[in-house]
């Protein structure tokens, strides 16, 4: 006898959710039943039917895209299997005229495709599996029909028998707990949902309102009860804490958060967003000890910070989001680096972190090292994100080494030079935290048609408009945007991290440097921008590019030349790693062979190493940087 599943059900939802599962107008919900009738063999079968279609062909389509992700990732090459039938059972035929669409015509108004997907890549963005669990990711899954993106959708699950899977999701519960719904695609899309024997774990907290508001964790691991109750006490601290940079909760439309949380051996690490719970893997956590319990903190505090900023607070070029290709937006910088940045520092003003970790600057220091410094824009970086987000799918050579700076890191640090500049400019009076609470109270809060859509997307001018807003003073954002998020000026951070007692330190300014360059060990010398090599023992595993403004690229040297002697003497990795212990200035001849079999000669002048090693705190603060520490990154929880 089947067993059937056991799901939290929160009562009072019920009468809301009938609402919700029919979507815009009266057509009859889109359902789906999907069932693992083999997951040993690590796929599952959906049912889906489409009614209420009237003439017009049908189009189901899997997606090629998934909300939080940038690049495409083409869903439909797992799916196999595929049939279709009318009202009344007769099976219908189809056409292909897309590699992710099934087109069906001549059926009775009614459509139901039947296919079989496979899955065993278990992380946010993708399907997995197995005889342990279900881990959907819902683009990665269903297909769907265009032009009908506004109808309620309706989905139940046929967990297998004996396996105790339990089901957790930001999905509308119903009355059975097998079944849910969703009030449209966009919504059921950003709804991931996990099927296993998971532990979980609940606490509550009153909003700024004193409404409470329910969070879930849902715990797919080795540990146990206890451990995951652990877990939710640390995870409850930092709620509170990222509630308190905006005054309140968002309005979470199911009635809870759920933190989907999967430490598995088998699963692949990946953190994804979604508007009412997060999805987050990590087959290198143990959640059994604290140090693990500790290591997931950091996920969790980055996308949980999204529920605000990147859900709600919601650049124009991700709303709404199109699943039939790559969503390229200017403002990433934002969206995914403020958050970056806030992830680290609401775990340090939670307690959970530690000052003596130093403050959220691993972002600046990454820009002041980049090999891309000066090269694009964080406006340009965050449009490049349909390459860097997919880089996994490219056969070929990039220079993204020295022409790319994430817009995680990028953001993370004009972040910190925002809130530093902000804090000092009003006398501690204003901070980051009021400008990313103007932005929640204009463009996330304000609230969409339905759950699932933003009403007021930002664009690259609200952004700056709203700094001008807040500061009163629309000459130093236009400033700031135009050298620091539109142009490539860098802030001065030694100034402004010396406000709060901090300096950074250099690598070793009286070293010599001949660049960041990668070379690899090959019988016929140092082949340079190559990382590994078959006589180290390890495969080449790909090709960099010499970075621009180093020694080695001013004389002409880049990847695809072997280095052949160092100063006349065979050069070899012993002989490379012994420039670093000369002096900038020192001279290094090397004798180089080009593809082809040229041979060139190239002195070169050794530079001072300009790496920034690290952030420490001054060895002595004042009573004015004390405060300004204290004001910056202690708790705002009352």
């Amino acid at each position: 006898m089947l067993r059937r599943p056991t799901v939290i059900v929160f009562a009072a939802l019920l009468s809301a959710v009938s609402a919700a599962s029919q979507g815009q107008g009266t057509q009859a919900p889109i359902t789906y039943r999907v069932t693992f009738p083999e997951p040993e063999h690590h796929w599952m079968q959906v049912e889906a039917t489409f009614a209420d279609l009237g003439q017009q062909p049908l189009d189901a389509r899997m997606s090629r895209s998934s909300p939080g992700r940038y690049a495409v990732a083409e869903f439909a090459k797992n799916v196999f299997f595929v049939e279709a039938f009318d009202g009344n059972n007769q099976k219908l035929a189809y056409t292909r005229p897309e590699a992710d669409v099934w087109r069906v015509s001549g059926h009775d108004g009614t459509v139901r495709v039947v296919y079989k997907i496979f899955g065993d890549y278990a992380n946010a963005t993708y399907l997995g599996v197995d005889t342990t669990h279900g881990h959907l990711n819902m683009p990665a899954a269903f297909m769907w029909a265009n032009g009908h993106e506004d109808r309620g959708i309706q989905l139940t699950f046929v967990p297998p028998a004996g396996l105790n899977w339990k089901i957790g999701t930001q999905l509308f519960a119903t009355s059975d707990p097998n079944t849910f719904t969703a009030p449209n695609l966009q919504y059921f899309m950003d709804s991931p949902t996990e099927l296993s024997d998971f532990l979980a774990s609940r606490f509550t907290v009153a909003g700024s309102d004193g409404t409470a508001v329910d969070f879930r964790l849902v715990v797919h691991s080795d540990g146990s009860q206890a451990d995951v109750d652990e877990l939710a006490k640390l995870v409850e601290r930092l709620v509170r804490e990222q509630m308190a940079v905006y005054g309140e909760f968002p309005t979470y439309e199911p009635g809870h958060y759920t933190f989907l949380l999967d430490y598995v051996p088998w699963g692949s690490g990946d953190a994804m967003e979604h508007r009412n719970s997060s999805s987050i893997s990590n087959p290198r956590v143990s959640i059994r000890t604290a140090q693990g319990r500790q290591q997931a903190l950091a996920n969790i505090s980055h996308e949980y910070f999204h529920s605000w900023n990147v859900e709600r607070i919601r650049p124009a070029g991700l709303e709404p989001f199109d699943f039939t290709r790559e969503n390229v937006t200017c403002c990433l910088w934002l969206a995914e680096g403020f958050t970056q940045y806030y992830g680290q520092l609401l775990l340090t003003r939670a307690g959970l972190a530690g000052q003596s970790s130093g403050p959220p600057a691993a972002g600046a220091l990454g820009l002041l090292n980049t090999a891309s410094r000066g090269v694009r824009s964080a406006v340009q970086m965050s449009e490049y994100a349909p390459f860097a987000d997919g880089a996994g799918t490219f056969v070929d050579v990039s220079d993204a080494n020295r022409t790319f700076y994430s817009y995680y890191g990028y953001g993370s640090a004009l972040a910190l030079a925002l809130d530093l500049s902000l804090r000092e400019r009003s006398s501690g009076r204003q901070s980051l935290d009021d400008y990313m609470k103007l932005l929640w109270n204009r463009h996330g809060k304000p609230g969409g048609a339905a759950p699932g859509l933003v009403g007021q997307p930002y664009s690259l001018d609200d952004l700056r408009d709203r700094m001008a807003e807040l500061t009163s003073d629309r000459p130093f954002a236009d400033e700031f945007f135009e050298k620091y998020i539109e142009g490539t000026d860098i802030p001065d951070y030694p100034r402004l991290l010396a406000l709060a007692g901090y300096r950074l330190e250099a690598a070793a300014s009286s070293r010599g440097w001949i660049g960041n360059v990668s070379v690899a060990e090959t019988p016929e010398g140092l082949a340079v921008g190559v990382v590994g090599s078959a006589a180290s023992g390890n495969p080449v595993t790909r090709a960099m590019a010499v970075p621009f403004n180093t020694p080695l690229y001013e004389a002409g040297i880049d990847s695809g030349d072997v280095i052949r002697a160092i100063d006349d003497r065979p050069a070899t990795t012993a002989a490379w790693n012994e420039i670093g212990t000369r002096k900038p200035g020192e001279p290094v001849t090397l004798t180089v062979m080009r593809r082809g079999g040229a041979a060139i000669r190239k002195t070169i002048t050794l530079k001072a190493d300009p790496t920034v090693q690290r952030l420490v705190s001054m060895e002595t603060v004042t009573t004015g940087q004390s405060a300004f520490r204290a004001a910056w990154l202690g708790t705002r929880v009352r």
